[in-house]
């Protein structure tokens, strides 16, 4: 029933977007579609009500139905601000985002799926809109701290994007105290004046306990901790070893020399790799990936719950694994020395870097060695005697390895792929998971020869099923918006470079230009960053439409099945293609049908990990800085806004000084040349320069970090060339035969799922792709603007003068890490306006108590 039910809405999909179409009544639809019975009827009058519930189809006031594109709406998802206005990205793709002011929201909330109409009145180029209807609520359940009073209380939301309490009535509260983080259900949405109600489902400790930060940050974002029983229980009878049994129709790979090459402290080994060199002058890579598909097979327990994670996710101080640990960590992962059930792809790959033959069958292995990159760097760069002496035998292999990644590498920057090198940091933190040291991570040999291999086999895989012409899941990186890249070309003139050509005719080979041009300068992470932030985001789609930032047709994930289930996908496709010879009509539909919904939801978990990650960075390195107030650092400006100026520090933390602190002139911010400038003095403050800061507050329920400046140490900005070097944008690359000679726009680099364990490029690691117009963030590169930092509103109980510093502040009664201080006898007053409202709320209990029967 429901396959018929999805056919006859994919029948009106069709029906109405169909260029002649105009809104008809469901009489009139019933005659088109030839309907005689009544049940026909009625179905039909079924999927209309559904479709018009999901805001699908729209019914207009003479009860015809139509697309809301055609009538003057559009479908999409709220993205919501602290300060009550807010975006909708439409679904129709490639459609720009919606601006909706806050008297236009309507109810509305972050994540919301909504219909709007956008406004004949618009602002300039921006469109805006109105929020007509929301058709689903993106949550129901949300993260934050409980504020008890008298045995009510409220519960103050996480996020900051949901500019709301939550009133908790007596019966409600789950035995929550003053503190305790908490998990809470709506039980009626806000209307008017009214606010929401809801009941505590979970409290996962007080805000102040070790590991309730994170924890939180888990909840906020819907990432369950810890697996089902009944996940647990299946995992739990996966065998230990492989048998004779398991090695039946595999290659015997078992004597080969075959490495691991990973970070320290990585326990799921998912790739090994071997390299030899032939007498022709080629060489034979060896990709080995653990074949995950043959221990999770497809609608089991485990698979169902991997493909609801989609990724594992990488914490400061832990991993939330897409599948079980007793799997990632055992069966499935390729420690050393011990028989591993692997999928191999085997590519000769001539002195030009050019894959001119390839293999992809099931094997088993045997990995002679686990090694880190650090040995691995330090046995090639550093030459380390004590190091080559215990691993000689593997010495030529390595020599041959960076002879082969040397030559990818160059074969990719001939093509135009661009290779985005930002700085990574570690948190490191104590048994309590408080911060003490940030490290940087350094991108070295080692890391990068394990990039090549895994990009490689990425591409031959892609390439070779994109040539069999059967459903695929591919990771495809669009062309850049040429207006996007236009801001990005005026946006570098400021730095001495001219690029000559426009947004929708530039090569990537111009832009790695750029990145070359920049290479060693104070602003090179600062335009690096900016660049971007003009690229789409990557994504998973089941058509393969090329990799802009790899510069080639053909891109997919093959490499890391424990941690990535599009991963595991292509291997089950593996599987079903190439090693089961199952290319019936009947398996191609059933994959084509489900394509594009694997795609897009492992698209959309993917970036749940990436801002879980972010928040989980940003928090931390706020608590780092929590004791450091009043110690000065060097920094450079990293971002410039109409509120103030960003520095980042070596250490990668970013903190904002507002233009209120910056009290020796009043200046104006110059948005086309991205620069400050004082009225008075003329003093200049310039993407790339460097200053002297002084940590002014840290705010760790925000993960804010407020600067003031010291003094300014050097200003490039004043000592930039004279003569501006000149990049065309548009060229010819004829020789290349990988390249992209006839596609439009620059591409992000994809580190091949190894620059860092959550296995994603820059954009991916903590950009979410829209620039700041279209966020409204002016250019603030931690993604975060005035409202959003609380800076210029009262939503965090602090004015600009009591965040910069101007204004006489309340002394702190409590430590960095919450403990109050001895000696202080201060106590949370009671909210403002809460015995106004108790009345009220009293009686909104009252008519709760039905459906909190009904929930017990």
């Amino acid at each position: 029933m429901k396959d018929q039910k999805d056919t006859l809405q994919s029948r009106l999909l069709d029906f109405f977007g169909g260029e002649e179409y105009k809104p008809l009544t469901v009489g009139e639809i019933e005659d088109l579609f030839g309907f005689e019975d009544a049940d026909e009827f009625k179905e039909l009058v079924k999927t209309l009500v559904r479709m018009e519930g999901q805001g699908l189809v729209v019914r207009s006031r003479s009860n015809r139905y139509g697309l809301p594109e055609r009538m003057n709406l559009l479908r999409g998802k709220f993205i919501g601000h602290a300060k009550g206005f807010g975006f909708v990205a439409p679904d129709v793709e490639g459609m720009d985002d919606v601006f909706i002011p806050p008297h236009e929201v309507n109810g509305a909330i972050n994540g919301d799926t909504v219909l709007i109409r956008v406004l004949k009145e618009s602002f300039g180029d921006r469109r805006e809109g109105t929020i007509t209807k929301v058709v689903e609520r993106g949550q129901t359940s949300f993260v934050g701290t409980f504020q008890a009073n008298r045995g009510f209380g409220f519960v103050v939301l996480d996020d900051k994007k949901l500019p709301m309490d939550i009133f908790i009535a007596k019966g409600d509260t789950l035995g929550a105290v003053d503190g305790h983080k908490v998990v809470v259900e709506i039980a009626t949405w806000p209307e008017d004046l009214k606010s929401a109600t809801g009941y505590i489902t979970k409290i996962l400790g007080h805000k102040n306990d070790p590991g309730v930060d994170i924890l939180s940050i888990l909840y906020k974002h819907d990432i369950p901790p810890e697996f089902p029983d009944e996940v647990v229980s299946a995992a739990q009878r996966v065998p230990d070893e492989i048998t004779e049994a398991d090695l039946e129709g595999r290659r015997d790979l078992r004597h080969e020399t075959i490495v691991t090459i990973d970070g320290a402290d990585a326990k799921d080994l998912d790739d090994a790799v071997t390299v030899t060199k032939n007498g022709d002058g080629t060489y034979k890579l060896g990709v080995h990936i653990a074949d995950v598909s043959y221990y999770v097979t497809q609608g089991s327990v485990i698979d169902i719950e991997a493909y609801d994670r989609a990724t594992s996710v990488y914490l400061t101080d832990r991993v939330i694994p897409m599948i079980p640990h007793r799997l990632s960590n055992g069966i499935c992962s390729l420690n050393p020395q011990v028989d591993r059930l692997v999928l191999s792809c085997e590519m000769i790959i001539d002195a030009n870097g050019n894959v001119v033959s390839h293999e992809i069958f099931q094997s088993v292995i045997k990995t002679t060695e686990r090694m880190t990159y650090k040995d691995v760097y330090k046995i090639l760069e550093e030459q380390d005697e004590a190091l080559i002496a215990r691993y000689e035998p593997l010495v030529p292999m390595f020599k041959h390895m960076a002879e082969l990644s040397n030559i990818l590498r160059n074969k990719r920057q001939m093509r135009g792929a661009i290779d985005f090198d930002f700085k990574e940091s570690k948190v490191i933190v104590d048994e309590d998971g408080w911060p003490v040291d940030i490290e940087l991570r350094e991108r070295t040999v080692a890391e990068k020869l394990i990039e090549d291999f895994m990009l490689a086999a990425n591409e031959t895989i892609a390439e070779h099923f994109h040539w069999m012409n059967v459903p695929f899941l591919y990771r495809i990186h669009e062309d850049p918006k040429p207006e996007k890249l236009q801001r990005f070309f005026e946006f570098v003139t400021n730095f001495g470079i001219l690029i000559k050509g426009t947004g929708n005719t530039v090569h990537p080979k111009a832009l790695q230009d750029v990145l070359k041009a920049i290479e060693g300068m104070p602003e090179e992470p600062v335009i690096s960053t900016m660049l971007l932030r003009s690229m789409q985001q990557a994504k998973y789609y089941p058509e393969s439409l090329g990799h802009f930032g790899l510069s080639t047709d053909f891109y997919t994930h093959f490499t890391s099945p424990i941690r990535r289930y599009p991963d595991l996908i292509v291997h089950r496709l593996i599987r079903t293609y190439l090693i089961n010879k199952d290319t019936s009509r009947e398996t191609v539909a059933q994959w084509s049908m489900a394509m594009d919904e694997i795609a897009d939801h492992t698209s959309e978990r993917e970036r749940r990990a990436v801002d879980a990650e972010r928040d989980t960075d940003a928090l931390k390195k706020a608590q780092y800085m929590s004791d450091k107030i009043g110690e000065e650092f060097e920094g450079i400006v990293s971002s410039i806004t109409n509120f103030g100026i960003f520095v980042e520090l070596p250490n990668t933390i970013e903190g904002l000084v507002h233009i209120s602190n910056m009290t020796d002139d009043y200046y104006r911010f110059d948005d086309r040349q991205m620069i400050m400038i004082g009225e008075r003095t003329n003093r200049q403050f310039r993407i790339g320069d460097e200053v002297t800061v002084r940590v002014a507050n840290v705010v760790i329920e925000e993960s804010s970090v407020d600067f003031e400046i010291v003094g300014m140490v050097t200003s490039y900005g004043r000592t930039r060339k004279a003569a501006p070097t000149v990049i065309h944008a548009r060229k010819n690359y004829s020789d290349n035969k990988g390249g992209r000679n006839s596609r439009k726009g620059g591409r992000e680099e994809e580190r091949g799922g190894r620059g860092s364990r959550s296995g994603r490029n820059e954009e991916e690691r903590g950009r979410s792709g829209r620039n700041e117009e279209e966020r409204g963030r002016s250019g603030s590169r931690s993604g975060r603007n005035e409202e959003e930092r609380g800076r210029s509103g009262n939503r965090s109980g602090r004015n600009e003068e009591g965040r910069g510093g101007q204004g006489e502040r309340r002394e702190n009664d409590r430590d960095p890490r919450g403990r109050r201080k001895e000696g202080s006898n201060s106590s949370p007053g009671p909210k403002k306006g809460v015995k106004q409202k108790q009345k009220f709320y009293e009686g909104v209990a009252k008519k709760n108590k039905k459906k909190k029967t009904k929930r017990k």
